[in-house]
């Protein structure tokens, strides 16, 4: 017999993997064919610490492993797409999303997880913005030549 459902938690990271050339990767959603984004997801616990959940979604979703981590020390609060809203308590219509940055060498492999995204591609940062779907993940992009070099 299957677990039921939980609850996703709305508090989530948003990971911008870039190159020290400010190339940065955008993956598409499997459940939204044309929907170009950086890394992003939930907590897996409310006391999963942002970092880790930082790295754990970066793993699950491109493969990538290591490279310099920082809080950008920025959150953006929003309401959840009515499109997802049903992952969430039925009270739940807003979500907090901590924005990171994640130096990674140029060339770095990008393993997938099918499940939910089916491409990448590596922009230039102004490229990258203009093609999220997210108006935060937009406004985190067009943050990275300023947050890119600061230490965390």
């Amino acid at each position: 017999m299957s677990e039921p459902r939980r609850n996703k938690i709305p508090c989530s990271v948003l990971v911008v993997i870039h190159t020290p050339a400010l190339e940065v990767l955008l993956i598409e959603r499997a459940d939204k064919p044309g929907y170009w984004q950086s890394v992003t997801g939930s907590l897996d616990a409310p006391d999963e610490a942002l970092d880790t959940a930082a790295r754990r979604e970066v793993l699950e979703e491109t493969g990538i492993r290591g490279g310099t981590l920082r809080d950008w020390g920025h959150a953006n609060v929003y309401e959840i797409y009515p499109v997802w809203r049903h992952r969430y308590a039925p009270e739940v219509t807003h979500n907090t999303e901590h924005v990171f940055g994640l130096t990674v060498a140029a060339g770095t492999p990008v393993v997938l997880n099918p499940r939910e995204h089916l491409h990448f591609r590596w922009l230039p940062w102004c490229e990258a913005a203009a093609a999220c779907f997210s108006p935060s993940n937009t406004e985190a992009i067009l943050q990275l030549p300023r947050l890119a070099g600061t230490a965390s």
